[in-house]
């Protein structure tokens, strides 16, 4: 045995923190909140949220009480329509419960337990208030819910794709609006209902500031660390100041839309549908099956006419009050007559955008433009169709402004072609590589159209002749691409060309290309995505002010070279950095799966796990 003494422990590594009620949370920067609610302590929402979440309840509960009371009702206000030699006691005997209850000294033990029920149904009420609590923190959105069962569920701000602010119609009645916060996977939206209309609007701002500003963290570090502290004081005393004078619930001022959609437009739009085509050829179908076969057949267009009438009213209802304007935050989009959304869109949450012209719209000069963005929604959501819809329908002009838009880092001359090139093309030189005259009769009427071109910052895919489509695909959100070919495609030496974004209305595929063509921009692809990737700053939203100057002492180091400005002998490195593969070692069919980059947070792509949520 040894005399040695025995060495000293190592020191524990320390454990990370876990996320309960009482840790220490980052401290929400003074100068970019306005509400008191954004002050990273926990708050109630508003009272009377869970009468609102629980209407639908109330309602039925209502409904029955009526339905049981409706012979009392008639009796007083409307005493005509009883039964003609009939008295209101021996008709009441026999159908009204009150009288029921009156005649079998019953009514104090019913009204005993009505109070028993609104006692218990308030008490109900208070508790599920009392503990569905939230906090603005400056890393996460939280919500703690439930009393039995918690549910406690975290949206963190780097993550954050947009807030959406949605007035029911009988929320609005009372004042009240919920939030949810847009996460970057399924199911990953964290909801606020309901609050005030005022501290909605304004917390939605400080949300989306918060989410811009986190990341400027370390430049904001830096910069206090190099003697801008005296700076920060000031910024955070002008903040104080204007709440004061403003007031910490002013509301937000709606900001002008750049397109208004006069009311006949929307109609006319949606009546010339596809759905009307359908709706025209289910009632020849009927009527020539009345014709030749049974003539009670005809019956059946009424509920078909009664079903399309309601799908009718209620897109078109969705469709009006719709304004859409720039906003600091990004792209402000409201509509709806009954229940009113409005959505903020920040600037790099676009994916893929698509311009499309119905044939039955040509005539008339309309558009309508769509758009794939992370919505925390599954693409078959009821509502995932008016979510991506950002301009219903407009003329030539409204488009234009919308695309200004939605793309801002496009340059000024591209924006220009996309109309008398994309959209309404072919043009002589327009730079489209379209469908090889061997394959041609697989595409007999679009042939000419049917093409795509590659810009330094777009990937653009136009088809259709009867319904003109052209789909801009921004390199810096651009997933992957893939290439990919059937034994008639092999046969013939074309391929099909498909651009991965986040999932959408969207589609970012186009078939029958020359595969030779479609080869090389696969590879070229790779490279401009590198390069769009480093140059974007479209994702760092109402921070342009905050950028210090770069010729001033105390401006931030510049970013790290990104893969793209290594030497031009090293091309397939950055193939492999954006996730391509080289052709010469997989085969075209194969999908391109794009690695997980460091800036990954920071170029606004699609985030793992953007939401946590914990249950006990």
């Amino acid at each position: 045995m040894s005399d040695l003494p025995p060495p000293p422990p190592e020191p524990a590594a320390p454990a990370p923190a876990a996320p309960v009620a009482g840790t220490a949370v980052a401290p929400v920067p003074a100068e970019l909140v306005r509400s008191p609610l954004s002050d990273g302590e926990w708050h109630r929402l508003h009272p009377l949220t869970p009468l609102l979440r629980g209407g639908l309840f109330l309602i039925v509960l209502i409904g029955i009480v009526v339905a049981n009371l409706r012979d009392r009702l008639i009796e007083l206000v409307f005493p005509w329509m009883l039964p003609d030699g009939v008295e209101w006691d021996e008709y009441a005997a026999e159908a009204d419960p009150v009288e029921y209850l009156v005649t079998h000294e019953l009514l104090l033990i019913a009204l005993l337990a009505v109070v028993v029920t609104l006692v218990v149904l308030l008490a109900l009420f208070w508790t599920s208030w009392r503990f569905h609590t939230f906090r603005i923190t400056g890393d996460d959105v939280e919500v703690r819910s439930g009393v039995l069962f918690r549910t406690h569920r975290r949206a963190p701000l780097d993550r954050v794709q947009g807030v959406d602010l949605t007035r029911p119609m009988v929320a609005r009645l009372l004042g009240a609006a919920k939030l949810e916060v847009v996460g970057a996977g399924l199911d990953s939206n964290v909801k606020l209902e309901y609050l005030s209309t005022a501290n909605a609007e304004t917390i939605r701002a400080d949300i989306l500031r918060l989410a811009s500003g986190r990341r400027l963290g370390a430049q904001a570090a830096r910069g206090e660390a190099a003697g801008t502290r005296t700076r920060a004081a000031v910024a955070t005393v002008g903040a104080g100041l204007t709440g004061l004078i403003d007031g910490a619930e002013a509301p937000v001022e709606e900001p002008e839309s750049v397109v208004h959609i006069p009311t006949g437009r929307i109609i006319g739009a949606h009546l010339l549908s596809g759905s009307t085509l359908w709706l025209i050829a289910l009632v020849a179908a009927v009527v020539v099956g009345s014709i030749f076969g049974t003539p009670w057949v005809l019956f059946s267009i009424v509920p078909a006419l009664i079903g399309f009438g309601t799908y009718w009213f209620r897109q078109i209802t969705r469709s009006l009050r719709y304004a859409i304007a720039p906003t600091p935050a990004g792209i402000r989009i409201t509509f709806g007559l009954f229940t009113t959304i409005t959505e903020t869109l920040p600037p790099g949450r676009i994916h893929a955008v698509e311009i499309a012209q119905p044939l039955l719209w040509r005539k008339f000069g309309w558009w309508r433009l769509r758009v794939n963005r992370l919505s925390g929604r599954s693409a078959t959501d009821t509502q995932s169709v008016q979510f991506a819809d950002v301009l219903p329908v407009g003329t030539r002009a409204d488009a234009e402004r919308v695309l200004r838009l939605l793309l801002p880092g496009l340059p000024a001359d591209e924006q220009e072609r996309l109309f008398p090139q994309g959209v309404l093309g072919p043009a002589e030189g327009d730079g489209f590589a379209t469908t090889p005259r061997r394959a041609r009769w697989l595409r007999p009427l679009s042939w000419r159209r049917n093409g795509f071109r590659l810009t330094p910052d777009v990937l653009l895919l136009r088809s259709g002749v009867l319904r003109r489509v052209l789909v801009v695909l921004p390199l810096a959100r651009l997933q992957s691409v893939r290439i990919s070919q059937g034994p008639l495609d092999r046969r013939l030496d074309v391929a099909n060309l498909t651009g991965h974004t986040v999932l959408g209305q969207v589609s970012g595929g186009l078939g029958i290309l020359d595969r030779a063509a479609t080869q090389r921009v696969w590879e070229d692809v790779a490279v401009a995505v590198v390069a769009a990737s480093a140059a974007d700053r479209s994702h760092r939203w109402d921070a342009e002010d905050d950028e210090p100057d770069a010729a001033s002492p105390d401006a931030a180091p510049a970013e790290a070279p990104r893969p793209d400005a290594a030497p031009a002998e090293a091309p397939r490195a950055e193939a492999a950095d954006s996730g391509a593969v080289e052709p010469d070692a997989v085969s075209p069919d194969a999908v391109p799966a794009e690695p997980s980059r460091p800036d990954a947070a920071d170029s606004s792509a699609v985030a793992t796990a953007p939401t946590t949520e914990e249950r006990t």
